[in-house]
């Protein structure tokens, strides 16, 4: 077991326990038919392997920065950029267990270009997770991961990821509207999070502080009053 997986374990203690279903009369489950909700949280981490940088120029703020995707109909709850030369392994942001102790599966939900002009070149790939408790079945939350290169043929709609699968790299487009980059020390991932239900949220920190493996950057799960609140 990698260090990362074995820290994602520890960090991942139960925080709460799981609540009973029970049954309703057949008339009061008309009225509200049952929602499977999550029932614990997970983590989310650098989705860089190796070092990198949480905000590198102290202008992409999770608690203002622009978030440009969806889903479930919803505007994503937080984003941010997360910086590292070109080469870098880009990989899933969700930890592998939840607070319950759970195993989390990971799942490929979108691949596109992610920029609007629909070329790579402008922007590179835009891959969406989603994060769901195997235990349960409970859908937790989803994160997108843009501007992602050399994304391997496996890495499509319906795959399953682990924490260490390769999804692409870092990499450096060229300059847009979309990718306003002019370096490669710009080079970076634009990470985007939302709950299934409620909000999820990010830990504050200040720009340009240093990311490894096992920082948590955030939680999806959580139960916050709003987007683009700190945990």
């Amino acid at each position: 077991m990698s260090p990362r997986s074995t820290t994602r374990l520890a960090l991942a203690a139960a925080l709460t326990a799981a609540t009973a279903l029970l049954s309703a009369p057949a008339a009061q489950a008309e009225e509200q038919p049952a929602r499977v909700q999550a029932a614990a949280t997970v983590a989310v981490y650098p989705p860089i392997q190796g070092p990198s940088l949480w905000d590198r120029f102290g202008q992409t703020p999770p608690s203002s920065h622009h978030r440009v995707f969806s889903n479930w109909g919803y505007l994503n709850d937080w984003s941010v950029d997360i910086y590292q030369n070109p080469g870098a392994t880009v990989v899933s942001p969700f930890g592998s267990k939840t607070s319950a102790g759970n195993a989390v599966t990971v799942k490929v939900v979108t691949v596109t270009p992610g920029c609007a002009t629909g070329n790579l070149a402008d922007g590179g790939w835009r891959i969406g997770l989603e994060a769901s408790d195997s235990a349960t079945g409970a859908v937790v939350g989803r994160a997108d991961v843009m501007h992602v290169d050399q994304k391997p043929d496996a890495i499509a709609v319906g795959a399953t990821v682990g924490p260490w699968t390769r999804l692409g790299q870092t990499g450096r487009f060229r300059y847009s509207s979309c990718y306003q980059v002019n370096g490669d020390t710009g080079a970076h991932i634009h990470l985007e999070v939302i709950n299934k239900t409620k909000y999820s949220c990010y830990v504050a920190r200040g720009a340009g502080a240093a990311l490894t493996d096992e920082t948590q950057v955030g939680h999806v799960g959580t139960a916050n009053s709003g987007p683009q609140q700190s945990c």
